[in-house]
């Protein structure tokens, strides 16, 4: 995502900094949920939330002087509470830290490893389940407090919110929110089906009753 150098829009001092990030994500961010697409429900989250929106081309700079905090939600979560994201707010704040919301990780994860090499082929060998109450699945929001803002040199990479948690956990603490079922991140347009049928099941059932557009 290109940013320019020029006219940056920041808020008044003090007040959270948001942004809903849809490079890496393809075109899943623009599927539609209940008819808007997914980066116009995360975005409208956090301005309920009393976050303020930046725009994509606001440089770092600018996001480093304002002294307030930034609050990444992905757009893969948009049925995020503005609850949720109020607090996970309120946490990294209050505490100073890295603050992130994480789901329990439910699928069946095996161990593997290595086999011994051949000439013809290398084998990789299945062992046990891995214990998933050892494992959480990042979802939303990532808040990065005023403090940790002020340490980075440049916008961080925005694209995998999992593989940014594990980068900032190398050098300082992350606090783990548990995050409710419908904060969950959708992989594909299946999961967004599936998290309307959960969170809007009047919804959808109606519009299963209606039958497709046109008919």
């Amino acid at each position: 995502m290109r940013r320019s150098e020029a006219a940056p829009r920041i808020p008044p001092d003090g007040v959270a900094l948001g942004v809903v990030p849809v490079d890496g994500r393809g075109s899943l961010p623009f599927t539609l949920l209940r008819g808007e697409p997914l980066v116009t429900l995360a975005s409208r989250t956090l301005q309920a939330a009393g976050v303020a929106l930046l725009d994509d081309d606001v440089p770092w700079a600018s996001v480093r002087r304002a002294g307030a905090a930034l609050v990444v939600l992905d757009p893969l979560c948009p049925a995020t509470p503005t609850g949720f994201a109020r607090e996970v707010l309120r946490i990294a704040d209050s505490r100073g830290r890295v603050a992130v919301g994480v789901r329990p990780v439910t699928d069946t994860l095996k161990a593997t490893r290595r086999g011994p090499a051949s000439p013809a082929s290398s084998v990789t060998l299945v062992g046990g389940t891995v214990d998933r109450a050892t494992l959480l699945a990042v979802c939303s929001p990532l808040v990065l407090p005023t403090s940790v803002v002020t340490e980075l040199a440049e916008w961080p990479d925005l694209s995998d919110l999992a593989a940014l948690v594990d980068m900032l956990k190398a050098s300082r603490p992350v606090e783990h929110v548990h995050a409710p079922a419908s904060a969950r991140r959708v992989a594909d347009a299946s999961d967004v089906r599936l998290l309307e049928a959960l969170n809007w099941p009047s919804g959808t059932a109606a519009r299963r009753a209606r039958g497709p557009r046109g008919t």
